[in-house]
């Protein structure tokens, strides 16, 4: 067994350990620094841009994650889904997601670097959590390109990469199929590992919050201090007739 099968063997459940073991510590000591520090009192027309476009199109990619990482092609081919058909259709999904989540993503960095208050409140872990989540969806893309033959030979990362996933999960790690795989694919990988080991400890973590609650929830109204009167401050007194 080579350095690289121990290394696709031992590091993914150096990951996990963090994963888990951060999401405790954060959650037992740190439970009002769960939050995603919300900064849409300091500026909301971008914001509404680049928000959604960054949740929407990394939903997609995630979900495209899960079917083509954890279903087998066994299973696909069972339902007379081809390989092709299949094919076409993640990388169709998975660019126009990608793409949208990268543009963003960078909106909303520019949005942190322009304005004054936003970029104030940005902490370095803000900042690495960034570049590493940057790297990770460029990777993602270029992936995607290399792998669906644009750039490069087709791989059919459904026979290397994902047989690898799913042995992770039942303990018996198949890294000599992760050294199969294209080094694209390897640092996609890679990236996505270090983007988990620094989620506990970066805004991120509010997505284990799962927030349905959310989507029922009545608009949150915001008033602008300076165009605020006395007449619209919430317990104002009402202003007496005159006459």
């Amino acid at each position: 067994m080579g350095a690289g099968e121990i290394f696709w063997d031992i590091v993914p459940y150096v990951t996990l350990a963090i994963v888990v073991v951060g999401t405790w510590w954060r959650y037992r000591y740190d439970k009002f620094g769960w939050t995603t520090r919300s900064s849409q009192l300091y500026e909301n027309r971008l914001l509404r841009i680049a928000s959604p476009m960054f949740h929407f199109g990394i939903l997609v990619v995630i979900v495209g994650h899960v079917i083509g990482l954890i279903i087998p092609q066994s299973w696909t081919d069972a339902l007379g889904l081809s390989q092709h058909a299949y094919h076409l259709q993640a990388i169709t999904l998975g660019t126009i997601a990608g793409v949208s989540t990268l543009v963003g993503i960078a909106l909303l960095i520019y949005r942190r670097r322009t304005n004054g208050p936003v970029f104030t409140a940005t902490t370095t872990n803000d900042k690495i959590m960034y570049v590493v989540l940057v790297a990770a969806i460029v990777a993602g893309l270029a992936t995607t390109l290399i792998g669906s033959g644009v750039v490069g030979e087709e791989h059919n990362y459904r026979q290397t990469v994902s047989p690898w996933f799913r042995s992770i999960w039942i303990l018996q790690p198949r890294g000599d199929l992760m050294m199969q795989a294209p080094l694209s694919f390897q640092v996609h990988a890679l990236i996505a590992m270090a983007l988990f080991a620094l989620w506990p400890f970066t805004r991120l973590v509010h997505a284990f919050s799962a927030p349905i609650g959310y989507l029922f929830r009545p608009y949150v109204v915001y008033r602008s201090r300076e165009a605020a009167t006395a007449d619209q401050l919430v317990g104002s007194q009402p202003r007496r007739r005159g006459w």
